[in-house]
């Protein structure tokens, strides 16, 4: 299994984690959240644009892959996310992935007074914007049609050296097919091993009736890093959860394992990260958000799942 990170905060603290997981040779890619909001129900608390945050990676790190762990569509239309992806690529020679979804944090949308269309969509806006990317980073002239986004039939420079797309969600039907025919990368929310399988490979069976190689789609996951080697660092994770979001440990205990997400001390973490791998998972994303001042609790989470 690979392993990136997923994190969130102002700019001293991003910087420190990706210069922290530059010395971990597991630790592959830093990911980004893109919220305007860190939650709806908590608008004082601050949110920084996370586009802007890893354009500055980009020149601040050799070697971490650059990741968009996910940016609602309705954010920016597809050419902004164009331009801002190719210089990204540019300045981080080949790094940088995008990562869409179709949004779900309405209190962040109507608090900015942004557009928040219904579920049906904003699915047909995160469809045709990453069909507008594909097109757009093919070299050649290309054409995308849409009834929310057009490109004209032209060769948009500069072509980026390694532009990425992903698509990230809980995996329905639609995203499958969106995934099938547009996308580099599926980052699937964590789910138990048997779902996460059955999920990838009826993408996987999408994929082929198309015409494509399945074996072109890296499948991802992401999920709450609450893990331990010792059981007292674990309590304390747990605990520190707890005082987050205002819920007993029994209960968040109790839907982590309904949802698969990989947690615990001892070699339980690494375990449930090895049945995940067997159901096709090539990278996890462990989301941690405790202690945003500093990154101490990265080493215990990574460490726990190598087992």
């Amino acid at each position: 299994m690979e392993f990136g990170i997923q994190v969130r905060g102002d700019w001293q603290f991003v910087l420190t984690t990706a210069k922290w997981a530059e010395q971990r040779d597991d630790v592959l890619a830093i990911a980004l959240p893109d919220h305007y909001l860190q939650r709806g129900d908590e608008p004082e608390k601050p949110a920084w644009d996370h586009l802007v945050h890893l354009s500055a990676l980009a020149a601040e790190t050799d070697r971490l892959e650059l990741v968009s762990l996910v940016s609602p569509v309705t954010f920016r239309h597809p050419a902004v996310m164009l331009k801002m992806g190719v210089t990204i690529d540019e300045v981080s020679e080949g790094r940088f992935t995008i990562g869409l979804g179709a949004g779900w944090l309405e209190e962040e949308f109507t608090r900015f007074g942004i557009p928040f269309p219904d579920l049906a969509t904003r699915m047909e806006m995160y469809e045709e914007a990453l069909g507008y990317l594909r097109a757009a980073i093919t070299p050649g002239a290309q054409r995308f049609s849409g009834s929310h986004y057009q490109l004209d039939e032209f060769d948009p420079r500069p072509h980026p050296k390694r532009l990425r797309l992903m698509a990230g969600g809980a995996g329905g039907p639609k995203a499958q097919a969106i995934t099938a025919r547009y996308c580099d990368e599926y980052n699937l929310y964590a789910k138990p091993p048997a779902e996460f399988a059955h999920i990838r490979e009826a993408t996987r069976a999408t994929a082929a009736e198309i015409g494509r190689n399945p074996d072109e789609i890296k499948w991802s996951s992401a999920g709450p890093g609450v893990a331990a080697k010792k059981e007292s660092d674990y309590r304390r994770m747990l605990e520190e959860i707890a005082d987050l979001t205002g819920k007993p440990t029994d209960h968040i205990e109790s839907v982590w394992v309904e949802r698969g997400y990989p947690h615990g001390s001892g070699q339980k973490a690494a375990e449930m990260i090895e049945e995940l791998e067997r159901a096709g998972c090539e990278r996890f994303y462990p989301q941690v958000f405790l202690g945003e001042d500093d990154p101490s609790n990265f080493d215990l989470v990574l460490d726990a799942y190598a087992g």
